[in-house]
C-alpha cells in the first residue's frame, strides 16, 4: 500500500517535471509556426510584385479571382459565377476578372461560348482563365470514405496551386470551398468573400446521423450500427467545427437562401458580413415564352430541370412518374411524357445517367422518358414552354434555380417541401397559390395526378400568380443586390 503510493507520488513528480519542458517545446513550435507562415505571405506577396512589376500600382488593373474549378459545368452554381463577373465588369473599369478552373479540357474562349450558349449570358470584357492541374484532389470520387474532409483538404492543396499561379488582390470562392478561405487571405493577402450555395455540413445531415436516418450520404451499414452512427456523429460535429472557423475568415458572405442563411449564421456566427444575395435567374427570357390556355389535351409532358448529381434525386422522379403511369393507365387519359433535362460534368454524373436509365427500364417506363443532357439554351426553352409540370425533388434543396426557371416559362411547379422551394420560392403571392409541394413517392404522384386533373383555366390561373412571383429573382435584383454585398471588398 505505502510502495504503490510512494510509485503514484513518483509518477506525479515526473509528469510535474516533464510539464515546463513540454510547455516550453510546444511554444517553439508554435513561434516557428507563425514565423514560417509570414515568411510564406511575405515570399508570395514578393512574387506579386514581381509578376506585375511591368506597370505602376495607379494603373495596374485590380485583380478579382473566382474560385471555380466546374466553371464549365452549366449548372445554377455556374450562372451566378457567369452574372458575377459580368456585373464586376460593367460597374468597375479598372478591374480584371480571374477565373480558377480544373476544366482543361475546354480552352478558354469555348467556356464563355459555352456560358453565352447555355445561360444567354454575354461578358462585356475578357475573362483570365488559370487552369488547375490537381482538380482530382477535390473529387468526391477519390474519397470513398470521410468524403467531406477529403474533399475539403484537398481545396487547401488546389488552392495553394491557384495561389501560386495567380495571387489576386480580391478572393472569391464561388463554389463552396471554404477551406481556401484561410489561404487566400493569411497567405495571400487577399480580401477574401464567398458566395455559399449549399453549406458543406449543415445541421439537417447532422440530425439525419443523430437520428440514424438512411439517405445518400449515410448508408445503411452505418445507420443500422449504433456504434458506428455515434463516431460518424463525432466526426461530423468535428468537422463542423472546423468548418465554421474556416468559414468565419471571410470578410464578406453571400449566401443565396433563407435555408441557406439560417445554417450559415449558426455554423459560421459571422452575422455582420453576412446578407442573402438570390441567384441570378433569367427570368425574363422565360417571361418571353408566350402564357397561354392549354390547346392540346393528347400528351402531358412533365420536366426537370438540374444536374446529374446524387442529392437532386432523379430516382424519385422517375418511380413516382412510373406511379403515375400505373394509376393512370387504369383510366382513360392523355399520354405522359417525362423529360429530364441536365448537365453532366464528369464521368460519374454519365454513370448515374446511365443507371437511371437502367431503372427506367426496370419499371417499364423507357419509352416514356426522356434525357436530354447538356443541351443549347434554345432546346431548354421549348422544352419548358411545352411542359405542363415542372418537376423538382430534391431534400433541402439550397435554393432551385430550376424552380424559378419552371415557373418563369410557365409550367405548374411540383418542388420538395423544403429548402429554399419551401422557404423562399413555392409561396403564395397576393394570397394566390404559385405551385405544389411534395415530400416522397405517393405524395409527388398523387399531386402530379391532382395538378393534371385540373381545368387548364385552373392551371392557366396557377402559372400566372406564379409568373408574377419570380421578378424579385431577377438577373437585375441579383446585380443590386451583389455589388452592395461585395462593397466592402473594394474599399
Amino acid at each position: 500500500m505505502v510502495a504503490g503510493g510512494l510509485c503514484l507520488c513518483g509518477l506525479i513528480r515526473l509528469l510535474c517535471s516533464l510539464l515546463i519542458p513540454a510547455l516550453f517545446l510546444s511554444g517553439i513550435l508554435c513561434v516557428c509556426l507563425v514565423v514560417l507562415l509570414w515568411g510564406i505571405r511575405l515570399w508570395i506577396q514578393q512574387r506579386k510584385k514581381q509578376l506585375t512589376s511591368a506597370g505602376s500600382d495607379e494603373k495596374r488593373p485590380l485583380l478579382v479571382a473566382f474560385f471555380h474549378p466546374y466553371c464549365n459545368a452549366g449548372g445554377g452554381g455556374e450562372r451566378v459565377l457567369w452574372c458575377a463577373i459580368r456585373t464586376l465588369q460593367k460597374k468597375y473599369r479598372n478591374v480584371t476578372c480571374v477565373v480558377y478552373t480544373g476544366d482543361r479540357d475546354a480552352t478558354g474562349e469555348e467556356i464563355v461560348e459555352g456560358a453565352f450558349r447555355r445561360f444567354n449570358i454575354r461578358l462585356t470584357h475578357p475573362v483570365k482563365f488559370v487552369f488547375l492541374e490537381k482538380r482530382y484532389l477535390v473529387e468526391a470520387s477519390l474519397y470513398p470514405h470521410f468524403t467531406l474532409l477529403g474533399q475539403s483538404l484537398g481545396s487547401v492543396f488546389l488552392s495553394w496551386e491557384a495561389l501560386l499561379k495567380c495571387v489576386p488582390d480580391v478572393y472569391i470562392d464561388s463554389m463552396g470551398y471554404a477551406f481556401t478561405l484561410p489561404i487566400f487571405k493569411y497567405l495571400g493577402g487577399c480580401r477574401v468573400g464567398c458566395y455559399v450555395h449549399y453549406p458543406t455540413i449543415s445541421t439537417d445531415m447532422l440530425s439525419v446521423v443523430r437520428n440514424q436516418d438512411t439517405r445518400f450520404n449515410n448508408a445503411a451499414f452505418i445507420t443500422n450500427s449504433p456504434l458506428f452512427s455515434k463516431f460518424k456523429l463525432a466526426y461530423y460535429y468535428f468537422f463542423a467545427f472546423m468548418y465554421g472557423l474556416v468559414g468565419s475568415c471571410s470578410d464578406v458572405i453571400m449566401v443565396n437562401s433563407s435555408w441557406t442563411l439560417n445554417h450559415i449564421l449558426s455554423l459560421w456566427r459571422a452575422g455582420a458580413c453576412t446578407s442573402v444575395v438570390y441567384p441570378p435567374c433569367d427570368v425574363q427570357t422565360f417571361l418571353d415564352i408566350p402564357l397561354e390556355e392549354e390547346k392540346s389535351t393528347t400528351e402531358y409532358s412533365i420536366v426537370s430541370v438540374s444536374q446529374f448529381r446524387p442529392e437532386k434525386d432523379h430516382p424519385l422522379q422517375i418511380k413516382a412518374f412510373a406511379k403515375l403511369l400505373k394509376e393512370k393507365r387504369l383510366g382513360q387519359q392523355p399520354s405522359l411524357k417525362l423529360i429530364l433535362i441536365g448537365g453532366c460534368r464528369n464521368q460519374q454524373d454519365e454513370e448515374r445517367v446511365k443507371n437511371l436509365k437502367r431503372l427506367c427500364e426496370e419499371l417499364g417506363v423507357s419509352k416514356d422518358v426522356m434525357f436530354r443532357i447538356n443541351i443549347p439554351f434554345e432546346e431548354l426553352k421549348r422544352h419548358l414552354a411545352e411542359a405542363t409540370i415542372g418537376l423538382h425533388t430534391m431534400w433541402n434543396e439550397h435554393f432551385g434555380i430550376g424552380v424559378v426557371e419552371c415557373m418563369a416559362a410557365g409550367t405548374v411547379i411540383l418542388a420538395h417541401n423544403s429548402g429554399g422551394p419551401k422557404l423562399d420560392i413555392v409561396l403564395p403571392y397576393e394570397g394566390h397559390i404559385t405551385g405544389f409541394l411534395a415530400e416522397n413517392e405517393d405524395s409527388y404522384a398523387e399531386t402530379m395526378a391532382y395538378i393534371l386533373s385540373l381545368s387548364p383555366e385552373k392551371r392557366l390561373e396557377i402559372r400566372e400568380n406564379a409568373r408574377r412571383s419570380v421578378h424579385r429573382f431577377s438577373d437585375q435584383h441579383f446585380a443590386e443586390t451583389f455589388l452592395l454585398a461585395v462593397e466592402p471588398l473594394f474599399k
